[in-house]
């Protein structure tokens, strides 16, 4: 996950057009940083991953708009991660309160208004198939459309059940007047059975669009 301060440093660059600082100092003040030597890390770690270039004679900057290998532009945007979700029971309560952002590439996320993630708490969904390809594992980023609150069966999504988060995938019982949110795992999780009546305690915060899958690097 980018750092808010390298967020606000490339939104600084790439979004409102920031090609030449004065000072570190200077910089800081445009983001709300105080320490030069912050502003400098962060902007140093933001040319290590590619997403800019520096340079320190003249204190210029831009960002890099093509790939290396096939000289095809790269369109970057961020999404904000409003805390994490169960997999498993809805035990983590909502707070709605971002806790930094994500940049991905539209190649790997389509752009729409309103996106956000969470992070993804728990192993119930590590078979899950979004997009027909992504299980959801401990630690992934889940990207979540809040303007889709009516999925169809089948449909993963984010729901908020007494005030928790938790992510399953979807049916409607019509027969039984029910929901039913299942796990997708290679351990035994039972389903959750929400009867129509429990509205007031139960409701669909969004659909799951696409995940963004945490590294796991060999030691």
């Amino acid at each position: 996950m980018m750092h808010h301060l390298q967020h606000r440093l490339f939104e600084l660059i790439s979004v409102r057009g920031l090609r030449r600082f004065d000072s570190l100092r200077d910089l800081g003040k445009m983001i709300g940083e105080t320490h030069p030597q912050k502003v400098k890390y962060h902007l140093t770690q933001l040319e290590k991953t590619g997403f800019i270039r520096i340079d320190w004679n003249s204190k210029t900057v831009k960002p890099v708009k093509n790939h290396e290998k096939n000289h095809r532009a790269i369109n970057f945007f961020s999404i904000p991660v409003l805390g994490a979700a169960n997999c498993g029971l809805a035990t983590l309560f909502v707070e709605e309160r971002p806790e930094g952002v994500i940049i991905v590439s539209e190649s790997m996320i389509p752009r729409r208004e309103k996106l956000f993630a969470v992070k993804a708490v728990g192993d119930s969904m590590n078979r899950a198939k979004v997009n027909n390809r992504d299980a959801i594992e401990d630690g992934d980023y889940v990207v979540v459309d809040p303007e889709n609150r009516q999925p169809s069966s089948g449909d993963y999504v984010l729901s908020i059940i007494n005030g928790s988060t938790n992510i399953k995938r979807f049916y409607l019982d019509l027969d039984n007047q029910q929901i039913v949110l299942c796990s997708e795992s290679n351990k035994d999780y039972s389903p959750i059975f929400i009867h129509e009546s429990d509205a007031s305690a139960f409701c669909i915060n969004g659909k799951v669009i696409g995940i963004v899958k945490t590294p796991r690097f060999s030691q």
